[in-house]
C-alpha cells in the first residue's frame, strides 16, 4: 500500500521574520531621508528658478526701456529740441511730470516713439515700474502708457517682490546733457519655496542709447 505523501513544513521562523523587518528597517529609514532631501532640494531648485526667471525678464525690459530713455522739447529750436527730465523715482501715481496707471511708481522712463512713421509727430511713451498686490502677493508690473496715464500695457515681471528701488548714474532729474546715461534699479525676492530665510537680490543695469 502506498503511504500519500507528506506536505512540506518550509517557511519562516519566527526568528528569520524579525531579522527581515529588522534588515528591511535599516534599508527603508536611509533611503526615505534621500527621497525626502532629494524633494527639499527640489523645492529649493524650483524657487530659485523662479526667481532668477523674473530677475531675467525684469533685466531685459529695463535695459530696453533705459536704451530708449529721452523725451525732446519739441518747440525749442535753438539748441535744437533739447532733452526734457526724463526719469522719476518714487513718484505717486497721480504726480508727476509722466503719471501712467493707478499705481505709485518706483520708477517712471519717458521716451519719443514714432509709430506713423518719423515724418510724423512723436508720441510720448511712458514706461512705470509700479508694485501691485495680487492675491496677497507683491508683483512688479511695467506699465505702458502713450502720451497720457491710460495704461496701454501691464506686464507682470517678477512675483514674490520683497523690495524694488531705482538709482541714476548722475542725477535721475537731469534734462538737455545732464540726461542720465545709466539707471539701475534693484530687486530682492523671495519665491516661498526657497529656503527658509534667503532670498534672491539683483542690480539691473540699463544705458541710454540716444544722444
Amino acid at each position: 500500500m502506498l503511504s500519500r505523501g507528506r506536505a512540506g513544513d518550509a517557511g519562516f521562523t519566527l526568528i528569520e521574520l524579525l531579522l527581515s523587518v529588522t534588515i528591511l528597517g535599516l534599508i527603508a529609514v536611509p533611503l526615505g531621508n534621500v527621497m525626502i532631501g532629494f524633494l527639499h532640494n527640489s523645492n529649493e531648485t524650483t524657487g530659485r528658478l523662479a526667481e532668477s526667471h523674473d530677475a531675467q525678464i525684469s533685466a531685459a525690459y529695463f535695459a530696453q526701456d533705459v536704451a530708449s530713455l529721452g523725451t525732446r522739447d519739441w518747440t525749442d529750436t535753438v539748441t535744437p529740441y533739447a532733452y526734457l527730465q526724463s526719469v522719476e523715482l518714487a513718484v505717486p501715481a497721480a504726480g508727476g511730470l509722466y503719471p501712467c496707471g493707478i499705481w505709485d511708481a518706483v520708477i517712471r522712463l519717458a521716451w519719443d516713439d514714432y509709430p506713423n512713421g518719423a515724418n510724423a509727430a512723436p508720441v510720448q511713451t511712458r514706461a512705470a515700474y509700479v508694485i501691485e498686490t495680487v492675491s496677497g502677493q507683491r508683483q512688479l508690473h511695467r506699465i505702458t502708457c502713450a502720451g497720457n496715464a491710460n495704461p496701454v500695457t501691464d506686464t507682470t515681471l517678477a512675483h514674490d517682490l520683497v523690495s524694488a528701488t531705482a538709482a541714476c548714474a548722475t542725477s535721475c532729474t537731469g534734462a538737455g546733457t545732464a540726461l542720465p546715461r545709466r539707471v539701475t534699479l534693484s530687486l530682492t525676492i523671495a519665491d516661498p519655496h526657497s529656503a527658509q530665510g534667503t532670498s534672491y537680490s539683483v542690480t539691473l543695469t540699463g544705458d541710454r542709447r540716444q544722444t
